[in-house]
């Protein structure tokens, strides 16, 4: 197939759909905004990338007629545009089909609160599609409950994990070892997660050690600093800096606990929370609704109300003391990944979508 993708190049996710259609003998031109400009991630030198010349908001109003013409150039089989809210307005002024939307997370959760006129944009975004898709099941109710009138199937496509290189390493710990990989945002709850951790290390015997490791870079890098001082976690906590998605599944081996302690719903997978079961380490996941799907409470971790530093601390000290609990937790995750969650059981899913969206011409 021809495909055209319409998505932020400095996606991960992108990169990855990007990788996965060329390295099945598909060919793949991405659209984006310059503003999205991939500097980090790689890219399949396969990938034809195209960059409008408009970046920001206007890029997405005024940049239709560019990727009009040139999408009339590729002649693609199937578009595929990422993200119903931006990329999705961009797609429909260009008035490309067949077009299967994906939406994200912000697409449904937070977008379409901000005011009326936002929410009507995302409907007429969908209405232009030919197909719509989302990466959960909870996503995909949540646009049904948001657009009740939208009658269609939505095709789930899960945004899984590549499970040779996600995988348990052998990694020597000094101490019991909680730990996160995500940016250091307001929205992802670290705050509660270095609290619920100072509450946990307080109920340790004495002589007993533990350590929280927190890798990502952010925002909020200075307030969760000053937040481990003042909880007297110096030489137990320690912000680790951001590492490239390649270094992930080494750093998350090492830990024996997972947190991802979100309040937002806009956490509408939980793709962290799925990396770190396929190293084989149990979670500990707030109730949003990415995580309720992605982690079985009891069975491959627990989750726990959001913003309650509390529960982090009760759920830490539980698997702390039991071992063979987590051995359970951690051959579950890794089983619950395999079956549901593997990356290319999920590309060959999205590509059968993408067929089924290009016979809609």
């Amino acid at each position: 197939m021809k495909i055209a993708l319409i998505a932020p190049a400095n996606s991960i996710h992108t990169v990855k759909w990007a990788n996965a259609f060329v390295s099945r003998g598909h060919k793949v031109r991405l659209y984006s905004l310059p503003s999205h400009a991939n500097q980090h991630e790689i890219i399949d030198e396969r990938v034809q990338i195209v960059y409008l010349k408009t970046g920001g908001f206007k890029g997405y109003l005024l940049g239709g007629g560019e990727l009009r013409r040139d999408i009339g150039r590729f002649a693609p089989d199937v578009v595929n545009a990422h993200y119903a809210s931006g990329y999705g307005t961009l797609a429909r002024m260009a008035k490309v089909h067949p077009l299967l939307l994906s939406v994200w997370g912000s697409d449904v959760y937070d977008f379409p609160l901000k005011s009326p006129l936002h929410k009507a944009m995302i409907w007429k975004n969908i209405q232009n599609s030919d197909q719509l898709a989302s990466t959960s099941h909870v996503m995909a109710a949540q646009v049904k409950k948001l657009y009740p009138q939208y009658r269609k199937e939505i095709a789930v496509t899960p945004f899984g994990v590549d499970t040779a290189r996600f995988s348990k390493r052998e990694v020597e710990k000094e101490c019991f070892t909680v730990g996160t990989v995500k940016l250091l945002k307001e929205k992802y709850g670290l705050t509660y997660l270095v609290r619920g951790f100072a509450d946990f290390v307080k109920k340790l015997p004495e002589g007993e050690r533990a350590q929280l490791l927190l890798y990502g870079g952010g925002e909020q890098e200075g307030e969760l600093r000053e937040l481990i001082h003042t909880l007297g976690l110096d030489g137990m906590a320690t912000l680790c800096g951001a590492i490239p998605n390649m270094e992930v599944p080494q750093a998350i081996s090492g830990m024996d606990v997972f947190c991802v302690p979100s309040v937002l719903n806009s956490e509408s997978f939980g793709v962290s929370a799925v990396e770190a079961m396929a190293c084989e380490v149990p979670v500990i996941a707030s109730d949003v609704d990415g995580f309720t799907e992605t982690v079985e409470d009891g069975v491959t971790g627990f989750l726990v109300p959001r913003r309650d530093a509390g529960a982090i601390a009760e759920r830490l000290w539980q698997l702390y003391t039991d071992w063979e609990l987590r051995q359970k937790m951690s051959r579950a995750g890794r089983e619950r990944v395999e079956r549901l969650y593997n990356w290319e059981d999920n590309v060959s899913t999205m590509e059968t979508i993408l067929k089924e969206t290009a016979k809609l011409k």
